[in-house]
């Protein structure tokens, strides 16, 4: 092929690719600095977009997850709030019982007594009652019919990304104030109270209450420790994804600098180098002169 020809100008055309895939690069180093990812989209590198994607709704299931269980962190601290302040009282009521099941207790005092202890045990009804978090109870809702099943059940939390469910189970805050709310009749015999208070094989028993109010209390105590776990392990696994994710998408922004530098350059010298080939063809003119 003559390089001395108007028909054809071969110099030309390798500029004009060079140039092209000069252009190319540059479109993409200029893609990876102003997103910041070396893979945005599928058409970058498909296989890796896909990975990152999953990836990320991972990362997004498990934020969803931890607001869920930060819901129920909530529920379970109004729930140990409560039962640490009916423990407090039933201790207080405890030592008032012990008053009343003394057989010395003057008729004055034992009436005294029973109101001292009468307005604790509403006191009692009036935390389990209170112990509610967005509505929903662990303890339920204390009622002249009973518990009020609108607000009370078992408490089934999503736990992570694969919908694994955490479920925690609700205790009977009608039973516990039904198993010491004695009556009238009852605390005005000592004898009576006495039963009441250290007989633990008896439903009703001050003792057994106690008894159940402690294995509540360690069970929530116990729940809210593995929440709390659960959302820092929650926590780490977003921070470990986002990190692989980093590694796998992220551009580095040095490297991609130095290079949009050397294409910024390299795209100059193409575009003289076009330019000089594409006169080529008109210095064959003043062969003619």
């Amino acid at each position: 092929m003559s390089l001395n020809s108007v028909n054809t100008n071969l110099t030309a055309t390798i500029a004009l690719e060079s140039l092209n895939s000069t252009t190319s690069q540059l479109a993409a180093t200029q893609k990876q600095i102003s997103t910041g990812y070396r893979v945005a989209d599928a058409t970058d590198d498909g296989a890796a977009f896909a990975v990152a994607q999953r990836v990320r709704s991972d990362v997004a299931a498990l934020g969803t997850a931890n607001q869920q269980l930060g819901n129920v962190n909530g529920l379970l601290s109004i729930t140990n709030t409560a039962l640490t302040a009916v423990s407090t009282t039933l201790s207080s009521a405890r030592d008032v019982l012990v008053k009343l099941a003394d057989g010395n207790t003057t008729s004055d005092q034992r009436t005294q007594y029973i109101q001292q202890y009468q307005s604790l045990i509403s006191a009692v009804k009036n935390n389990l009652q209170d112990a509610t978090y967005s509505n929903k109870s662990l303890l339920g809702n204390i009622t002249s019919g009973g518990v009020s099943t609108s607000s009370f059940g078992n408490v089934a939390t999503i736990r992570n990304e694969a919908g694994s469910r955490y479920t925690i189970s609700t205790f009977s805050g009608c039973a516990l104030y039904g198993s010491v709310n004695f009556t009238t009749a009852q605390l005005t015999n000592s004898t009576t109270v006495a039963s009441l208070i250290g007989n633990s094989a008896t439903a009703a028993s001050f003792i057994n209450a106690l008894n159940n109010l402690g294995a509540a209390i360690n069970k929530y105590g116990s729940a809210t420790n593995y929440v709390s776990n659960q959302v820092s392990y929650n926590n780490s696994k977003i921070d470990a994804l986002n990190a692989g994710l980093g590694s796998l998408v992220d551009a580095d922004l040095a490297k991609e600098s130095a290079q949009l530098t050397s294409l910024q350059i390299r795209q100059q010298l193409g575009t003289q180098a076009l330019s000089i080939a594409n006169q080529a063809p008109s210095s064959l003119l003043s062969l003619f002169k």
